[in-house]
């Protein structure tokens, strides 16, 4: 019994890691599409624009969205991809 607990805990810990392995794709993304926003919903919202995710064959778009900042002087980054040893790799978006 104490063997099947601690298999057990060990299971849900390494399922709630985080998971850090970047994917590089050989392909290159395609041109971002233009969305055209409506006002924000409240005021510290910032507009985090749609990307193009990668689902392991094709590149699938993701639409945007805003989000609220974590602090008055908060700066998005958005979602890109990035080039890196001749693929791609994407960057998440982040506050700055």
């Amino acid at each position: 019994m104490k063997k099947f607990a601690f298999v057990g805990i060990v299971a849900c810990a390494l399922a709630s890691a985080p998971s850090f392995a970047q994917v590089v794709v050989s392909v290159a993304p395609p041109p971002v599409v233009v969305e055209h926003p409506g006002p924000p919903p409240h005021e510290g919202y910032v507009w985090s624009g749609g990307y193009h995710r990668w689902d392991g064959g094709r590149y699938v778009w993701v639409p945007g969205r805003y989000v609220a900042a974590p602090h008055p002087h908060s700066e998005w980054v958005p979602a890109h991809w990035a080039e890196h040893h001749g693929g791609w790799v994407f960057v998440e978006g982040h506050w700055r």
